[in-house]
């Protein structure tokens, strides 16, 4: 899969089949869309096309808005590329871009940047200034420029947009089984790890404090998961602590995970952690030799899950 940071720079060489979207989470129901984006593509000898924009529309024009996403953006390209697509382009979202018109979006992302021949869109999809104009529009400019249009049923985007509602009401309640069943995949946090206050060292039980430097990233509800990462392309498994260790008084929201038999130093290093089980809610313990008590059942409860899995 090639990536384009902009519509622009799009090799337009090969005509194009192409479909738009956030496509956050990437789950199930997206790839759907994706499957029959790659038929397409592949029966009528297109290059297969995803355009989707950062950053999220809302982001920029709606700037108190405090949306949070199931995908960082270098997520949501890392699991798009699985696919078989042949290109990704995250065209960048701006007020200016928001004003061109139907006609003008037409003409400059589809036709001209992308040489388009076939659009694969849902019957609910808007564009242009003010996102006053349909697929029906969108269809009319396409005997204009000779592309087809084809409708996504009602019922796959409805599939969409309720798989994506369920994947984040369940991650905010914490039934991480379930939204991996909608996603089709495990979720993940990817960060960078960072020096924390290193309690957990103090409990023999060193902790990777994870830091997401993206705001926007939805973060699951609090409590103790179990959890897996590759690292080095050795997998390892772990249980991972989301909260603000009431225990000790904290005062907000760390991401901190204890991996197994690991011996060596993980700082300063970029890491994407999936998680498999939410375990229990996080709790405050009396003392910190209660807390180490739990720690310790936590860690036998996920290494019997884990062993009962692999």
């Amino acid at each position: 899969m090639k990536l384009y940071t902009s519509a622009d720079t799009y090799d337009h060489k090969v005509p194009s089949v192409v479909t738009i979207g956030t496509f956050d989470g990437v789950h199930i129901g997206h790839k759907k869309i994706i499957e029959r984006l790659l038929e397409s593509a592949k029966d009528n000898g297109l290059a297969s096309v995803v355009l989707t924009f950062f950053p999220h529309p809302r982001m920029v024009l709606q700037q108190d808005s405090d949306i949070k996403l199931i995908n960082t953006i270098d997520e949501r390209k890392q699991i798009l590329e699985k696919t078989g697509l042949n290109s990704l382009i995250v065209h960048p979202f701006t007020k200016e871009f928001s004003r061109l018109t139907a006609g003008e979006y037409v003409q400059e992302m589809l036709v001209d940047y992308l040489n388009v021949r076939h659009v694969i869109i849902g019957y609910d999809h808007r564009f242009g200034r003010n996102r006053n104009s349909n697929i029906t529009d969108l269809a009319s400019y396409g005997i204009q420029n000779n592309f087809t249009v084809e409708e996504i049923s009602k019922q796959d985007i409805d599939d969409v947009a309720i798989s994506s509602t369920k994947i984040r009401e369940a991650l905010l309640n914490g039934t991480i089984e379930k939204a991996n069943a909608y996603l089709g995949y495990n979720f993940m946090l990817t960060g960078r790890v960072v020096r924390g206050k290193e309690l957990g060292r103090k409990l023999q039980y060193p902790t990777a404090n994870l830091h997401i430097e993206e705001n926007y990233k939805l973060i699951p509800k609090n409590g103790v998961y179990i959890v897996k990462s590759d690292i080095d392309g050795v997998v390892y498994y772990g249980m991972m602590n989301i909260g603000t260790n009431p225990t000790v008084h904290g005062t907000h929201q760390t991401i901190e995970t204890h991996f197994f038999d690991i011996s060596f130093n993980l700082y300063d290093r970029k890491i994407q952690i999936e998680l498999l089980k939410r375990i229990r809610d996080e709790k405050k313990f009396d003392s910190l030799d209660q807390l180490q008590e739990a720690m310790q059942q936590d860690e036998e409860f996920s290494r019997d899950y884990i062993n009962a899995k692999v």
